[in-house]
């Protein structure tokens, strides 16, 4: 198969899909790989590494036509949409529920949209969202402490107060992968951390874990508007697989925050989960509501873009080259796990996720792939 890497075109994304050493993994098995001229350089990585690894670099419009498989990082923006072709594999975050143009112009040009963020583990886990999940986790402290300082229109609080003064209130939205690290990282930052999530489950584990250091409690809707009200900074991580996120924060929550508190929306590639939130970007992060500084950066790892580099890679890498040997339609047969991930296909939305979020026909995969299910 030839795998094709484009350079990421979307603001300020420096991110790119595939490391040299993924390349090399591929090429090993016998594939051809291109990888568009400078896709690398945001990223830190040197183009001669690719070369090395056996990769051929060519430009941006030899990548997208001469390819079976495109591997991104971020969905296509509208200026790529003009590539996309039938049956070409197209396998990168797409979190079409917040994108019904997208989904549509997927489904005229008949590509095979295999979404990251939906593979997911008879468990529940999902594989290929939780690095990125886990880094955007990491960075929402670090961007709620800076935006807390008054030059950035913050309350003028340091995130871990000093002897004899409070530090600030973090309340976290969400116990998954970016909630739970989120509040690791802000609890170091000796904040006072509350964690809401309705899986006392995954409550009861960061209880154990930091020991009563992060505060968790029940998520009900008369709690979210006291711990809201009450906060200095509010990280919204909530997800549900392939769908929008539900707005748990409303606008009069929001209303009822101090002038200068934070709010920091991880979950807005699936639309956000405050009323309030918009998306932004790296060159545009902030704008405020009501007093309230608010962040939506819809790709907040592309600041860190070596790091997210290879930790996406470690586990696309793996789905990547069982698509390339066995072709979509037998790996997708022979791994569940990658099927789930299947979000547009012959032209038919096989996410249930995303049909409910547009109103759109849902054609469950079994039926338009043979022999699956």
């Amino acid at each position: 198969m030839i795998v094709g890497v484009p350079k990421e075109v979307k603001d300020n994304e420096y991110r790119v899909a595939l490391t040299p050493e993924g390349a090399h993994e591929l090429t090993a098995a016998g594939h051809q790989v291109l990888i568009q001229d400078g896709a690398g350089s945001g990223s830190s990585i040197p183009q001669q590494r690719y070369e090395r690894a056996g990769a051929e670099v060519v430009s941006a419009a030899e990548v997208w036509s001469g390819s079976d498989m495109i591997m991104k990082v971020k969905e296509p923006v509208r200026a790529e949409f003009e590539h996309l072709r039938e049956g070409q594999v197209l396998f990168t975050y797409l979190h079409l529920a917040a994108s019904k143009d997208l989904t549509q112009v997927l489904m005229d040009r008949k590509v095979s949209a295999v979404a990251y963020e939906t593979v997911q583990l008879p468990d529940g886990r999902l594989p290929l969202l939780a690095p990125m999940s886990e880094i955007a986790g990491r960075m929402a402290p670090h961007v709620a402490a800076r935006l807390l300082e008054k030059e950035y229109g913050g309350r003028g609080i340091l995130m871990g107060g000093v002897s004899g003064v409070r530090p600030a209130k973090v309340l976290v939205l969400g116990a998954g992968m970016a909630g739970s690290n989120a509040a690791w990282i802000a609890a170091g930052m000796e904040a006072e951390v509350i964690v809401v999530d309705t899986n006392l489950d995954r409550l009861r584990f960061i209880d154990q874990i930091h020991k009563g250091r992060i505060i968790t409690l029940a998520s009900d809707r008369l709690t979210l508007a006291q711990r809201v009200r009450e906060a200095d900074v509010v990280i919204g991580s909530v997800l549900v697989p392939g769908a929008k996120a539900p707005k748990l924060v409303t606008a009069e929550m929001i209303r009822s925050m101090r002038e200068g508190a934070v709010a920091i929306d991880i979950a807005i590639d699936q639309g956000g989960c405050m009323e309030t939130s918009r998306m932004t970007t790296h060159s545009d992060p902030t704008y405020v509501v009501d007093g309230v500084v608010h962040y939506c950066v819809g790709n907040m790892p592309g600041a860190v873009p070596n790091t997210s580099t290879y930790a996406l890679t470690n586990v696309t890498l793996p789905y990547a080259l069982d698509i390339a040997n066995r072709g979509l339609e037998d790996a997708v047969r022979a791994n569940a796990p990658l099927s789930q991930g299947v979000n547009v296909y012959a032209g038919e939305v096989t996410n249930n996720g995303v049909a409910q979020a547009h109103a759109m026909t849902f054609a469950p995969l079994p039926s338009v792939i043979d022999g699956l299910g």
